[in-house]
C-alpha cells in the first residue's frame, strides 16, 4: 500500500517530452503529479530521435544550402567529428539533469524506475535498487510510455544486432558501408546524414516502388532524385530476405529477394515503430498489452472503467509525432485538470481535436519534405470533393536568388464545396518554417477568398502561396 507520500493527484508513466507536458499542465490546474521514468527523462525524441537526427542532419542542409551560391562552394568533405561532438552537445551528452530539475520545478515529484499499472489508480515502480515502490493517484493515471523501433521478421537480421534510430543518431564512428532498410522517415533521413558524414557506399532496400509512401507522391519522388546525385543506391522492389554477421561488430551481408546481396559495415533498419505496451500492467486493468491504447478526444482510455486511465502520445496510436503528442499532453493534462476540480467546461480539450485534421510532419532529408493535413489520395478516400493545384517552388523570385538549382514542388489539396484547404505539401530545401502558416490554414479551416488577402513579401519563397491561389483562379 502507497504510503501518504506516494500518493498524487495524478500518476504519469513515462518521462518523455509527453508525460512532462502532462505533468506541467496538471500542475498549473492545481493538481500534484509524480513522474514515473526508468531511463533518460527527456525520452527519446530528446536522446535518440528528433534532436540528434536534425543535429546530424543540418550540416548536409547547410552544405547543400551554400553549394548552390556561386563563390561558395564547400572545399573538402564535412568533418564529421566536429559534426559529432555538436550533436553531443546538442544531447547534453545524455545527462538528464536538467530535464529532472525541470519536472521538479513544476513542482513535481519525478521517480526514478521503471513503472508499470497495477490496478485501479495505482502503479508500482521498480527502482534501481532493486526495490519496489507503491504510488496511488487519487484523480488520474496517465501512460506515456511511447514506442519503440520495431524490427521486421527477417532470418538472422535480429542476431545481427542491426541498428535502429536509437544506434544512428548515437554513431561515434561512421561506418564507410552503410546499408538501410526502409523507406520511411528513419531510413531516408539517417541514410542521407551518414551519407554525407562518410559512409561513402550507403544502399537502400525499399520494398516498395518509392520513398516516403505517406506523402505525395512527388515528395518521395524529389527524395529519392537527390539521393541518386548524392551517390546513394536506392533499389526499389527489393526486400531483405536473409541477413548474416558471423562475427559481433563485423560486417553484415543482407540477401535479397533477387538473389543478389549488399556487404556492409552497419545495418540500419528503419521500418516504423511498435507500441510500448508489452509488461505495463495494462492486464490489470483488462486491457490487451499487444496494442495501442484507445482513447477518445480527452485521450482517455475508452474501455477503462471509471474514466481514469489516460494515454498520451505514441502509444495511443493517433498520431506518433512528437509534437503531436505534446498536443495531445496539453489537452490530456488541462482536462485532467478541469475534471478534477468540477470543471469541465474548461477544458479545451473535450472539443475537437488536431489529429487527424490537421497534423503536421517535416522529413529533414535533402531536399525537406513538409505536410499537413490530407494528402489528395486520402482526401479523396474520405469523400471530399477535392481540387488540387501545384506549384514549381524554383519559379518564384525568392528561390531564384537563393542560388543556383534551388526547386521543388507545392501542392494544395482543396474541399471544393467550401473552399477550404484539406493539405499541403511543400518539398525543398530549408522549408519547414514555413509550413506554420500551412497549418494554421488548414486547421482554421481559412476560406481561401481569405488567404488570398494575406500578401507574401517579395522577393521570399512564400510568394509561393501566391503562385498556387492564382493557379486556383483567385
Amino acid at each position: 500500500m502507497a504510503n501518504k507520500n506516494d500518493v498524487f493527484d495524478v500518476i504519469v508513466i513515462g518521462a518523455g517530452p509527453v508525460g512532462i507536458t502532462v505533468a506541467a499542465r496538471a500542475v498549473r490546474g492545481g493538481l500534484t503529479a509524480a513522474v514515473v521514468e526508468e531511463r533518460l527523462a527527456g525520452g527519446e525524441c530528446e536522446y535518440y530521435a528528433c534532436v540528434p537526427s536534425k543535429a546530424l542532419l543540418w550540416p548536409m542542409e547547410l552544405a547543400a544550402e551554400v553549394n548552390r551560391m556561386p563563390g561558395l562552394q564547400l572545399r573538402g568533405p564535412i568533418d564529421a567529428a566536429a559534426v559529432l561532438a555538436r550533436r553531443d552537445e546538442t544531447v547534453s551528452h545524455r545527462d538528464d539533469g536538467h530535464e529532472v530539475n525541470l519536472i521538479e520545478k513544476f513542482p513535481a515529484t519525478f521517480v526514478r524506475g521503471y513503472g508499470r499499472l497495477a490496478g485501479p489508480l495505482r502503479a508500482e515502480v521498480m527502482t534501481p535498487e532493486g526495490g519496489t515502490r507503491a504510488l496511488r493517484a487519487r484523480h488520474a493515471v496517465v501512460v506515456a510510455t511511447g514506442s519503440a523501433p520495431a524490427v521486421p521478421d527477417v532470418p538472422g537480421l535480429r542476431e545481427a544486432r542491426p541498428w535502429t534510430n536509437r544506434e544512428a543518431t548515437s554513431v561515434q564512428q561512421v561506418p564507410k558501408r552503410l546499408v538501410v532498410i526502409g523507406a520511411g522517415p528513419v531510413a531516408c533521413e539517417m541514410a542521407q546524414a551518414l551519407h554525407s558524414l562518410g559512409a561513402e557506399e550507403t544502399t537502400v532496400l525499399v520494398r516498395g516502388d518509392r520513398l516516403l509512401t505517406r506523402a505525395e507522391p512527388f515528395a518521395g519522388d524529389l527524395v529519392a532524385q537527390s539521393f541518386r546525385e548524392s551517390g546513394i543506391d536506392v533499389r526499389f522492389g527489393r526486400s531483405a530476405t536473409r541477413v548474416e554477421r558471423p562475427v559481433a561488430g563485423g560486417p553484415v551481408t543482407v540477401h535479397t529477394d533477387d538473389g543478389g546481396q549488399v556487404d556492409a559495415d552497419e545495418l540500419l533498419v528503419g521500418t516504423g515503430r511498435r507500441f510500448s505496451t508489452n509488461d505495463i500492467g495494462l492486464d490489470t486493468v483488462g486491457l490487451r498489452p499487444d496494442g495501442p491504447i484507445r482513447v477518445d478526444a480527452s485521450m482517455r482510455a475508452t474501455a477503462v472503467a471509471d474514466g481514469w486511465l489516460y494515454a498520451v502520445g505514441d502509444v495511443n496510436g493517433r498520431n506518433l509525432l512528437t509534437h503531436m503528442g505534446k498536443y495531445q499532453a496539453r489537452v490530456c493534462g488541462d482536462v485532467i485538470a478541469a475534471r478534477a476540480t468540477g470543471r469541465p467546461e474548461d477544458a479545451p480539450g473535450l472539443r475537437d481535436t488536431a489529429d487527424d485534421r490537421g497534423a503536421p510532419q517535416v522529413v529533414f532529408t535533402e531536399p525537406q519534405v513538409c505536410m499537413v493535413g490530407r494528402t489528395e489520395s486520402q482526401a479523396r478516400a474520405d469523400g471530399f470533393n477535392v481540387r488540387t493545384v501545384e506549384y514549381d517552388i524554383g519559379e518564384v523570385a525568392g528561390a531564384i536568388v537563393r542560388g543556383i538549382g534551388y526547386t521543388g514542388r507545392a501542392k494544395l489539396v482543396v474541399d471544393e464545396d467550401r473552399r477550404v484547404l484539406l493539405g499541403a505539401t511543400f518539398v525543398a530545401s530549408d522549408m519547414a518554417d514555413m509550413l506554420h502558416s500551412a497549418t494554421i490554414a488548414v486547421n482554421a479551416e481559412v476560406p481561401l477568398d481569405q488567404l488570398w488577402h494575406a500578401v507574401p513579401p517579395f522577393p521570399t519563397v512564400s510568394e509561393i502561396w501566391l503562385r498556387l491561389l492564382e493557379q486556383y483562379g483567385l
